[in-house]
């Protein structure tokens, strides 16, 4: 019986999950449009902006974590990984920040490739208990994908900040899916008991 509740307790809710993803998706509208304007207005803004991210990441992981049997459960690890990974990486866009575009490029980028693997690989382990995890796949492909070509562009001639809260656009976008889908699925669920 206890190794049943734990693995229930490690299993998110899925009302949970729409909960976190509707957040996390107005945290990151929130965030483009401030880096969209007073971001590039204000470097100093840009910079606290740059800092909070990847906290904001970290953070969101422990909660989800924590609300889905515990970041020491084993089948958090990806999870407390990415907690550690986004708390790693607030620490060095402090450095970061102070040394210009292309430092904050590579560290963003090695970021979101880092946490976009860790996503893939929480949002595969979910598919079988949680729905919308198809757009969490996808999430956390992209997001590998961005990071490695962030990467790259930190030597270009002009690494903006545009463009990373264009890869943070795409993130709120997934996860407007993400909790619009199982939004739908309580809705067409609720009829149908009902």
């Amino acid at each position: 019986m206890k190794t049943t509740t734990n693995t229930a307790t490690a299993a998110a809710d899925p009302t949970w999950l729409r909960t976190l993803y509707a957040t996390r998706a107005a945290f990151s509208i929130l965030w483009v449009l401030l880096a969209f304007t007073v971001g590039l207005a204000s470097w100093p803004i840009a910079a606290v902006l740059l800092v909070i991210y990847p906290a904001w990441d970290a953070l969101a992981n422990a909660v989800d974590a924590r609300r889905s049997g515990g970041l020491m459960h084993k089948a958090n690890a990806t999870q407390l990984v990415n907690v550690v990974v986004s708390a790693l990486t607030t620490a060095a866009m402090v450095i970061a920040v102070g040394r210009g575009m292309p430092a904050v490029f590579i560290v963003w980028g090695t970021w979101a490739v880092l946490s976009g693997l860790l996503q893939l690989g929480t949002a595969l382990r979910r598919w079988k208990h949680a729905g919308a995890q198809w757009a969490m796949v996808l999430s956390g492909a992209q997001s590998a994908l961005a990071g490695a070509f962030f990467v790259t562009q930190a030597s270009g001639p002009h690494p903006m900040l545009q463009d990373l809260a264009g890869y943070a656009a795409v993130g709120a976008v997934y996860f407007l899916i993400s909790a619009g889908v199982l939004f739908w699925r309580a809705r067409r669920s609720v009829r149908v008991t009902g």
